[in-house]
Parts: C-alpha cells; structure tokens; sequence
C-alpha cells in the first residue's frame, strides 16, 4: 500500500491555480480586516460633528473594538484548531458584515461601543487563520513570501479605506463607510463558500474528508501517483488535550512565551508610533497636513517591509532576519527624535522605522504560523497576535502618559525604542536555542510522518 505525505507535495510544488486562489482569497480577507480596522478612525470626526459629542467619548468605543480583536484571536485560533481554518474564517466574514451593517445603524455611542466590539471578535478571527492558511497552501521555497504577501493585504486595507472614506463620506455620509465596510465581507464570505478549501494538512491530521484532499493532492501535483487506497501522512502529531496547553509542551514550552514577548513588544512599539507621531511632528514645528503626511510614510514603509522581509526569511532564514530588523527598526525610532526638526530627513527615517516595526510584525505572524505544528498552528499563531494587541493597547496609553510628562521628543522616541531592543534579545535568544524554524517549515518538520485517521 503506497503513501504520501502531504506536506511534502505541497512543499515542492509549483504555484499553481489552487494555490493562487487560496493566497489570493486570504489577502482579500486581510483587506476588509485592514479596512474595518481603520475604518472608525476615518468616521470619527463625521460621527462627532453629526451627534455633537466631544472627542473623548469616542475612546470607549476604540478601546471596544481593540478589546474585541484581542479576545477573537485568543477564542478563534482555538476554535479553527478544532473546526477548521475555513468555517471560521467563512463565519468571520459573514458576522463582521453584519455587525457593520448595524454599526451603520447606531444611534448613540452606546450602541456604537458594543457593535465595534462584534466587529472586533470577528477581526480578531481573521489574521492568525488566513495567514496560517496561506502558508498551508503555498510552496516551501516561497512560503513565507506568500504569507507576508497575505499579511500585506491589513495595509493595504487601511490604505484603501482612506480613500474611500475620503470619497464617501463628503456625499453619502459616514454611515456609508460602513455599508461598504459590510457589502465587502458579505461578498467575500459568499465567495469563499464556494471557492476556498480547507487547509489539506489539518484535513489530513483529523482524518477529515481525505477524499477531498487527494482530489486537491493531484490539483496541486498533476502527475502524483494516488488512489482511493494511498495512505495519507504528515509530519504533525495529533493535539493531546486542551489547545493552550499543547503551546507549551516540548520544543514550544520555551518559544511560546519568547513569541509572545516579541509579538507584545513590537505592536507597543508600533502603535505607540502609529498614534502618536503625527502629534510628535507638530511639536517638532511642522504643518498639520505635513505631519500627517509623514505619518501615512510610516505605513507605506511597512508595506514595502511586507514585500520585502518575507523574500529574506524565505533567503535567510527567520534568525538573521529578523535580528537585522529588530536591531535596525530600535535605531531608526531613535533617531526620529534626532531628525525630527527636517521634514524629508525624518520621513526617511520614518519610511525606514516602518518598514522594521510593521513590516517586521508580518513577519512575527509568519514565524507563528511556521512555528506551530498544524494541529495547533491557529491556536498558536491567535495567542502571539493575541497577548501582541495588549501591547498595542499600552503604546498609546505610554505614549500619552510621557507626554503628560512633557518629555522632549528626543526622550519619547528613545523611550520607544526600548521594545524594539527587548524583542531584539528574545529573538536572539529564541534563535540561539535553536527554536526558530529554520525558513517556512514548521517545528514539527523533524518529526516522523504521521498517518492519517481515517474518518471517510
């Protein structure tokens, strides 16, 4: 009796149609995620005109939805490692357009709060299963390329939804913003009902319709030799018990909580930045609409970090990548501060600090996926987004709290480089004891391929 080990036929595979339309179908996802995500910051100034409330009222309601995508990746990684990659992602996409459509609809801020908190859980859903997802289809020598391609997708999102917001809004009014923020997912759920499969290698762990994973098997590799009686394996075990749990057993008992502290000091530094710098280049003495245009370079850079970065892992490797990054993201938000006074000198300092800290979290997201063995790979990759988002909680709040201070902005920007140091040295550690994945192969690479359980 022959058998086949799945994960290798995707890993030597070339990029073909399948492939393409699961990477493709997962950057969309990413898009409305981006694009629901920012969308409340671009409405903010209508909604507040419109019901004639003050600024702070709307704090609760950001605070809300940052809330809601916290729990969603911690709750949802769980709940795709035990129903799959698909139907979460699916549902996702479909609540999301339905709690749009109702934040469309409120009428207070009240109301407002408890819709962008929905919204939240759904988004928190979305980034750990697509990327995962992506990774699981795409082949080895460009896989991380392809997640961080997906990844690129949030940006993107946020882009976009500027612009049409900047379009909408003046015509339609805010509430338009969310329509469209509503009629994007409902299409794309629809869409991937019909067209997206589930991830071959979870299949293949839970002895799940494996049928339908050699169908997918010889779209993939057309010249692979299988039948109904081909024996299916992969190289993961199957979960013990409790998902959570499984994150710190073996290999993972070290890497889990040295993800975690990369993940929460990145996004602290990231958002720290993306909230704040806008306001730390007006104090330096520039025009609002320039500060604001330097702050739009901050995402830029990132998109091209997202491009960029996962073409060195796929080279590279995660270890000196990322140390690179980590090291050089610390010294462009240092020295921000000491450039800020010239508007074209600190919006290349900027470009070069996004590039680092956002594109540098792509990257992060990408090392979760690859870390985790498949039966936990959702769960795994929610946790580290998950505990990462507290830190984009604190950045903010930190950010405030110096300025309350009246700190210089020399002092700020050190202050904010500080996290990019700390998970520069748990990156090294995490490298250094031999817990980085080597490129796109995931920790459960060396051990031997397990059969599939049957369920057919």
């Amino acid at each position: 009796m022959s058998a086949v080990n799945v994960s290798d036929v995707v890993g030597r595979s070339r990029l073909g149609g399948l492939q393409l339309r699961v990477i493709a179908l997962c950057t969309l996802c990413m898009i409305v995620d981006g694009f629901d995500v920012q969308a409340m910051g671009y409405v903010a100034p209508a909604i507040i005109k419109d019901w004639g409330i003050a600024k702070a009222a709307l704090g609760a309601v950001f605070g809300a939805a940052l809330l809601g995508m916290t729990l969603g990746a911690l709750v949802m990684g769980m709940v795709a490692d035990r129903f799959g990659r698909r139907p979460v992602l699916v549902a996702a996409m479909l609540c999301l357009a339905l709690a749009s459509f109702a934040t469309a609809h409120a009428t207070n801020v009240e109301e407002l709060r408890w819709w962008r908190f929905l919204t939240g859980l759904c988004m928190g859903a979305i980034v750990p299963n697509a990327v995962a997802l992506a990774g699981e289809f795409s082949p080895a020598r460009v896989r991380i390329t392809l997640m961080m391609v997906a990844s690129s997708g949030f940006i993107l999102g946020g882009a976009v939804g500027g612009a049409i917001a900047g379009l909408l809004i003046p015509a339609y009014g805010w509430h338009s913003v969310f329509l469209v923020g509503a009629a994007a997912p409902l299409l794309l759920g629809i869409a991937m009902l019909a067209l997206l499969p589930e991830s071959l290698q979870y299949l293949t762990v839970k002895g799940r319709r494996l049928d339908r994973v050699r169908h997918w098997l010889t779209r993939i590799e057309p010249g692979l030799s299988i039948g109904p009686d081909t024996v299916l394996t992969v190289a993961d075990r199957p979960a013990r018990g409790v998902p959570i749990l499984e994150l710190f057993r073996g290999a993972m008992a070290v890497g889990t909580p040295l993800l975690w502290l990369l993940n929460f000091m990145n996004l602290l530094a990231a958002y720290f930045l993306a909230n704040w710098l806008p306001v730390i280049m007006t104090e330096a003495g520039h025009a609002t609409s320039s500060a604001v245009m330097v702050g739009t370079v901050f995402w830029v850079g990132g998109l091209v970090g997202n491009l960029l970065l996962g073409w060195l892992v796929d080279r590279h490797g995660f270890g000196p990548t990322l140390s690179i990054n980590l090291l050089v993201g610390a010294l462009g938000v240092a020295l921000i501060g000491q450039v800020a006074g010239s508007l074209m000198t600190a919006g290349t300092v900027i470009a070069v600090a996004g590039f680092c800290v956002l594109g540098g979290q792509s990257a992060l997201n990408a090392l979760a996926a690859a870390f985790y063995p498949t039966p936990v790979r959702s769960t795994g990759a929610g946790w580290a987004l998950g505990i990462g988002r507290l830190g984009s909680i604190f950045g903010p709040v930190v950010g405030g709290e110096l300025m309350r201070l009246n700190w210089t902005t020399a002092d700020l920007l050190v202050v904010a480089a500080v996290p990019c140091l700390i998970a520069l040295a748990g990156n090294l550690l995490l490298w250094a004891l031999g817990r980085l994945p080597r490129t796109a192969g995931s920790a459960a690479d060396a051990l031997p391929p397990q059969p599939a359980r049957s369920r057919t």
